[in-house]
């Protein structure tokens, strides 16, 4: 194989899949890129067995054929050669050679055989979503995944498509994020899958906040998106996703209106001297006043006062201030509203005359 291309052409596409190559890998070819080239056209894939990345791109082949280079090695070659350089790859045997004006390397290389290819998708659905809604439901719900919980099923996003909207929903069992949006999409029927959090993280850096159409398949064990120049496949986690509707509080006579930024300010403020474990904070709702309160082992304490919209009894209620924060991180509206049951219930918070993205907060006892 031996093919010439612009340094910013191979760049682009390297760091494209570069995402999913990780520092510490079970097989070695994982730490590898499988380039394939054909005709004027190329191909470079990285896989960690779990998620895959295929990106296309123009070199001018003189030799086709395919092998495998080591990945974050030929990313830094390639990142640290003028911006102008024409780079020159050929591969014989178990070496590869790239040369850029009078810089040269030669890397191992192993057999493009040993490379593992994701199995078939199966049976396909496909729908095309515009890149930005994608990406918007993903920004305003990954946070909440989990990380490694033994309950697997929650260690990804779900995604639910039906006919007329899109849903993303991820919970960790102690504060749950759900977004939708309307969208025509040509579906029969519903489908709900789970994407794992290394395939969400990937999607988020890839979409592009843009109309660009992306088409989705859902296989049988698999969903990829195919974006131009670039396709994405992951598989999906096989379980079921608990019922998140039963989650979220209904209507109550406790409403807290808030102005959010004044709001996240003071969380920020309160949550310097919180538990550095916990992060707990104290609510107190009293008529038009809201105090916020914490303190720690060190018996240090802050305390802020604001004034809020409240309808309802006194209460005092407890929270994670980082579950609150990203909440409120993820809210555009000015202004949010708590939907408050009691101090053992969980908590809703919405942006303010906004039912599109909705998030739910457990308390904690402090």
């Amino acid at each position: 194989m031996k093919f010439e291309i612009e340094r910013e052409e191979l760049l682009r596409p390297l760091q494209a899949v570069i995402g999913v190559v990780e520092r510490r890998q079970t097989l070695p070819v994982l730490a590898n890129v499988l380039l394939v080239a054909d005709g004027d056209q190329m191909e470079m894939t990285a896989t960690d067995l779990e998620v895959e990345l295929r990106a296309r791109f123009s070199a001018r082949v003189e030799q086709p054929g395919q092998a495998t280079l080591p990945a974050r090695k030929l990313m830094d070659i390639v990142r640290n050669l003028p911006v102008d350089a024409r780079i020159e790859i050929s591969v014989d045997q178990e070496r590869a050679q790239v040369q850029a004006g009078r810089s040269r390397f030669t890397l191992a290389v192993l057999p493009a055989a040993d490379f593992p290819a994701v199995e078939e998708i199966g049976q396909v659905e496909s729908v095309e979503i515009p890149q930005n809604k994608l990406r918007q439901l993903i920004e305003k719900t990954h946070f909440s995944m989990a990380l490694q919980d033994v309950r697997y099923y929650l260690n990804g996003l779900l995604l639910e498509v039906e006919p007329d909207r899109l849903r993303a929903v991820a919970t960790d069992g102690h504060r749950l994020a759900m977004a939708e949006q309307e969208a025509s999409i040509g579906l029969q029927q519903g489908r709900q899958v789970i994407v794992p959090r290394k395939g969400i993280q990937e999607l988020l850096r890839l979409l592009e906040a843009t109309d660009d159409v992306a088409r989705v398949e859902f296989g049988t064990n698999h969903i990829r998106v195919e974006l131009p120049e670039l396709r994405f496949t992951s598989k999906l986690i096989d379980g079921r996703f608990p019922d998140y509707e039963r989650v979220i509080p209904a209507a109550s006579e406790r409403l807290a209106q808030i102005d959010r930024d004044s709001l996240r300010q003071a969380l920020v403020r309160a949550s310097i001297l919180s538990n550095e474990k916990y992060r707990g904070v104290r609510f107190s709702f009293e008529g038009e006043n809201l105090r916020i309160q914490s303190n720690n082992p060190e018996q240090e304490e802050a305390q802020e006062e604001m004034m809020v919209h409240y309808q309802g009894e006194p209460m005092e209620i407890g929270f994670n201030a980082s579950y609150l924060l990203d909440a409120l991180n993820a809210i555009e509206e000015g202004g949010v509203e708590l939907v408050l049951v009691d101090s053992n219930s969980s908590c809703l918070v919405r942006g303010q005359g906004s039912s599109d993205s909705k998030y739910v907060v457990m308390p904690m006892r402090l």
